[in-house]
């Protein structure tokens, strides 16, 4: 019952707000969510300052953090790793297919910047012994493309963010590159032009 409640304010608040983005105008978001890797999952946040180059497109810089658990995979099978939050400095643009005064707008967007990878610790363990290995701290540059549609303020979106693989001297490598679903909303950016 709380589910449907909410949905229901969410969807009214979504009705009687026409407010999306004017050109000329500053907006900033706030998103939550669920980061999907190979080694299981774990949430991100992300903070966007954005400027609206017209009606239906806006430039930004996204200030983002993921916490989740890389996994290790080689020939001989995978390990897991502790979790360890990893950052993101990405200039995006966003692209809106909705103009007007209406109430859904999907969009399409892309980013590129700087990753900034957390260190791990990981102790390998098999017949022959124990071998400890040192996963330093790294920043990488890397991608995101994002889609997903806002409905008044709020913002459901999904993203593939992109960063290069970590390999090791011993044949096992870390991917970074991770999945995310999220769950916002944002301030300012004034109104959709009629």
């Amino acid at each position: 019952m709380r589910k449907l409640l909410f949905v229901a304010g969410v969807m009214m608040v979504s009705l009687t707000s026409m407010n999306a983005q004017e050109e000329g105008k500053f907006r900033v978001g706030l998103d939550l969510g669920f980061a999907s890797t190979s080694g299981g999952g774990g949430v991100l946040i992300s903070l966007e300052p954005k400027y609206n180059l017209s009606d239906n497109m806006n430039v930004g810089i996204r200030l983002g953090s993921a916490a989740f658990a890389r996994t290790l995979e080689g020939d001989g099978g995978s390990i897991d790793l502790d979790v360890a939050t990893n950052a993101s400095y990405l200039g995006t643009f966003d692209y809106y297919f909705s103009k007007g005064n209406s109430i859904i707008a999907p969009y399409l967007g892309a980013g590129l910047g700087i990753y900034s990878l957390a260190s791990s610790k990981v102790t390998i363990s098999d017949s022959i012994g124990e071998e400890s290995l040192d996963i330093e701290g790294k920043s990488e540059f890397g991608g995101m493309i994002r889609g997903g549609v806002e409905l008044g303020k709020f913002r459901i979106g999904i993203e593939y963010n992109l960063i290069p693989k970590t390999d090791f001297d011993n044949g096992l490598e870390a991917k970074n590159s991770y999945l995310g679903f999220s769950l916002g909303f944002y301030v300012g950016g004034g109104k959709w032009k009629k």
